[in-house]
């Protein structure tokens, strides 16, 4: 399933009314905030490239603009165009370039929806060239690993330090959390799934 084609790429953003791309239902948890600072935790339950239906106690005005922080996608902006009973709709504020990246993160839960695949088969598994790698955990300290494997969604590392169950690490620049701990290592699961760019330093 294929989200968006023929997006031109620029930098610059645009705010566009969602007419041309696919809806998901997604049911994502995350915070946004508002206009006036405050904060609400969210469910992102029905999204696009081009806008976010959210299930929020915030009632914004219409036009207002959100920020929001979506588990497994990351930060989403845009302006609301819509107040709904149990939340609101905002239209994404976005480059091309982060569009063409949401609609590729979309397609995988469109396509794990539609196949029935479980959690962790979400995204093909590969074994690095470069296994070798660097941890840094929350407190600052790095430690050397190797890298098991390696999808779109997390990996497993072999590592002597056993950092805590659901705490913060870094793996490279992709930042992660401890979802399962094993004789040799960890698993983790990055925050946002990756675009294949970002892995391409250790294939």
């Amino acid at each position: 399933m294929e989200l968006v084609k023929g997006l031109a790429t620029s930098n610059e953003p645009n705010l566009v009314e969602d007419t041309a791309f696919q809806n998901v239902v997604v049911e994502l948890h995350g915070r946004l905030m508002c206009a006036d600072f405050n904060e609400y935790e969210c469910i992102a339950a029905k999204m696009s490239p081009g806008e976010v239906q959210f299930v929020c106690a915030a009632r914004p005005r219409v036009y207002e603009r959100i920020v929001a922080y979506i588990d497994h996608i990351g930060r989403v902006e845009g302006n609301v165009t819509q107040l709904l009973d149990n939340g609101f709709q905002i239209a994404v504020n976005a480059t091309d370039r982060k569009r063409q990246k949401l609609a590729a993160q979309l397609t995988w839960f469109a396509n794990k929806n539609e196949l029935g695949l479980p959690e962790d088969r979400r995204h093909e598994r590969i074994v690095p060239r470069s296994p070798n790698a660097e941890v840094r955990l929350a407190d600052g300290d790095s430690y050397p690993c190797r890298i098991v494997d390696l999808s779109m969604s997390g990996a497993a590392l072999e590592l002597d330090e056993r950092p805590a169950m659901g705490s913060q690490v870094m793996l490279g620049s992709m930042r992660a959390r401890v979802i399962r701990h094993f004789d040799d290592g960890i698993a983790i699961e990055f925050v946002t799934i990756q675009p294949p760019e970002s892995l391409e330093g250790f294939l």
